[in-house]
């Protein structure tokens, strides 16, 4: 069994880009995601021999509204309760605060089961998760 470390910091540019493209998302404009990383409000980075092999973070106002972003893991890493692992510590964060706290996030599809153990659920039809996206 690999010996699994995790650090709870925000992932660094290289590394978002390299566990973003490993999960198939595509490339990704390391300007943007530095701004991105920059404003994030906690995050996760889990490491194998000091090689990055799992991330997850949160954004937003660190008050009421939270979302939950970038839970990727190496395809050759899933499985191992990893991602268990990455929410668990990004979940325990939230629940510091005091109140009412709203958490969102999109799953990548057929992922909406390991999301469901955690009491996250579909609330259509009477609410829909929308998004719009703009380019410059």
């Amino acid at each position: 069994m690999a010996n699994f470390k995790i650090h709870e910091r925000i992932p660094s540019v290289s590394e978002h880009r390299f566990l973003w493209e490993s999960a198939g998302w595509g490339s990704i404009n390391t300007e943007m995601s530095k701004g991105s990383l920059n404003n994030s409000l906690y995050g996760v980075v889990v490491t194998v021999n000091a090689e990055p092999v799992g991330m997850g973070r949160i954004v937003g106002d660190n008050y009421m509204f939270f979302y939950i972003q970038d839970v990727a893991i190496l395809p050759a890493y899933q499985g191992l309760g990893l991602g268990k692992e990455i929410l668990e510590y990004l979940l325990a964060y939230i629940k510091k605060r005091n109140g009412i706290a709203f958490v969102g996030l999109f799953a990548s599809e057929s992922k909406d089961g390991f999301y469901e153990k955690f009491g996250f659920k579909n609330h259509s039809p009477h609410m829909t998760g929308m998004f719009t996206v703009f380019e410059n």
